[in-house]
């Protein structure tokens, strides 16, 4: 199953929002009230020229110093170059002040896994004078150097270590760092879980660098060390009670289509033709049609 990177970022921003203004835009941030914030809906747009679909990942209603006003963010996941995407920024702020009148901060998250030079504006201009200059603000995740974040207590920060421009020999620090930055936060349950799911999302350490990771944590001063040992250990029991229970349901659920195929193959030794048997067991036709054919095996 592939990863909702589009889920994952809507919780994350809209449970610590105005985090992620002021980690990102500390100067957006003096101006916005975040006493008045309401997230409403995904706003759906129709490319009719390419017949292709796209939302906005967030929408936000708030006030700027007393004003009505909105906050787009839109977050970019895909691997693949989209010289079109300044194009698509521009659309759905058009679209969406055509719809409110009202001022609207637009902003763009690149997530990608490499780095490359991203436009932050959309331009229309002819040799004789300039149209258009439509600017976004803009966040490329992998340009980040995690390390100047580690100070920094802010939830987004921590989880967005995750995504930012790490190495492969550094997965160990970063999760170890990650981890410390949690403890200093002491944030409620719900709201830890949310960050821990989201790191371990994209940064999955493997079983040998996890023994590394619990042989640097022994080293750490007692008190940290027992609070992220707590931490660590505490996530993996939830994981494993979570593991229990969908493979419980799992379990149930392979039981009951045994169930319905003995059932099946009841039916068929009496008599009973596949079209009958599938409006009553649920399976389909072809599957009864196997079971005859190799003798109710």
């Amino acid at each position: 199953m592939g990863i909702d990177h589009d889920r994952l970022f809507k919780e994350l921003l809209q449970t610590f929002f105005e985090e992620f203004v002021l980690l990102f835009f500390p100067d957006m941030h003096e101006h916005i009230d975040f006493n008045h914030l309401s997230f409403l809906s995904e706003e759906l747009f129709t490319d009719v020229t390419a017949g292709e679909k796209y939302r906005v990942d967030l929408l936000v209603e708030t006030k700027f110093k007393g004003e009505d006003g909105w906050i787009i963010v839109h977050v970019e996941n895909q691997a693949y170059i989209q010289s079109s995407f300044p194009e698509r920024m521009f659309l759905y702020f058009s679209r969406l002040f055509e719809k409110y009148r009202a001022p609207i901060i637009p902003i763009a998250v690149f997530s990608y896994d490499v780095i490359r030079d991203e436009p932050s504006s959309f331009t229309l201009s002819f040799p004789f004078g300039d149209v258009l200059d439509f600017r976004f603000f803009h966040v490329e995740l992998r340009k980040q150097n995690w390390r100047q974040f580690l100070r920094i207590d802010n939830p987004v920060a921590a989880a967005l270590l995750s995504k930012m421009g790490y190495t492969e020999n550094e997965r160990v620090e970063l999760k170890k760092q990650f981890l410390r930055m949690l403890v200093r936060l002491e944030l409620d349950e719900a709201r830890q879980r949310l960050l821990m799911g989201f790191f371990e999302t994209y940064v999955k350490l493997s079983d040998e660098e996890e023994q590394q990771l619990r042989s640097e944590v022994e080293q750490m001063e007692t008190k940290e060390k027992e609070r992220v040992l707590e931490l660590i250990i505490s996530y993996e029991q939830k994981g494993k009670i979570q593991g229990r229970k969908e493979g419980r349901e799992e379990g149930r659920k392979e039981g009951a289509e045994q169930e319905k195929r003995h059932i099946a193959k009841r039916m068929l030794i009496k008599g009973f033709d596949a079209q009958t048997i599938h409006e009553l067991t649920g399976l389909s036709v072809t599957e009864i049609e196997e079971m005859k054919q190799s003798g109710f095996k």
